[in-house]
């Protein structure tokens, strides 16, 4: 598929999402095109992912800084797990903040927003980070098989290619995002090389 239309064909994913997400007003956002939805139900979501496997064995997490992640952030942090979370649009040098469970001045839920973090929180080189146990993305369409897309920036892209130069993402990192039922779609999305899948839905 040439680049155009796959660009084309995933703004379709993305515009159908939202569109039902807006229909059924499951969104915090007064607006929710052009987003990472932040949708009702994402602390259901934090705990159903702290209950695999995955999470229980992670100790360093790599999160983004997206609305719908914040109680996935907290919970880790309350659950002494040291998370980077990506300064928005990776727009510094160090373009990664260190959330210390053993350093925190303030509450895991007030540290893991970025604009606490952004206060309070160190900022750290890719060079600074430990091997991830888990990544944790934000994302507005997924499917059962494990492709994703996102808003269309390409910043989760990017950051995991630095990771992944880096050394950080390892053959035991898992890759997984958290969403609101209405952004699960049984159809292919549209997706390249270069786009970043999550772990496959194994339930039964």
């Amino acid at each position: 598929m040439a680049a155009n239309s796959l660009d084309r064909a995933k703004q379709a994913v993305r515009t159908q999402v939202w569109d039902a997400l807006t229909t059924a007003d499951a969104v915090y956002d007064a607006s929710v095109y052009g987003r990472i939805p932040h949708f009702e139900g994402a602390e259901r979501a934090a705990a159903r992912l702290a209950a695999l496997p995955a999470w229980r064995r992670a100790s360093f997490v790599k999160a983004v800084p997206d609305k719908a992640q914040l109680p996935v952030r907290a919970r880790a942090l309350e659950e002494g797990k040291t998370v980077y979370m990506a300064v928005p649009k990776l727009a510094t040098l160090k373009p990664f903040y260190l959330l210390d469970p053993a350093a925190l001045t303030v509450s895991p839920f007030e540290a893991a927003s970025p604009g606490t973090a952004a206060a309070i929180a160190p900022t750290v080189e890719v060079d600074d980070l430990r091997p991830l146990d888990l990544i944790i993305l934000g994302s507005v369409a997924v499917n059962p098989n494990g492709a994703r897309i996102g808003k269309g920036a390409g910043y989760s892209d990017i950051e995991f290619a630095l990771l992944t130069e880096a050394g950080l993402v390892t053959p035991e990192t898992v890759v997984i995002t958290t969403v609101h039922p209405l952004q699960v779609i049984e159809s292919p999305i549209p997706t390249t090389e270069h786009d970043v899948g999550v772990e496959p839905d194994r339930d039964p």
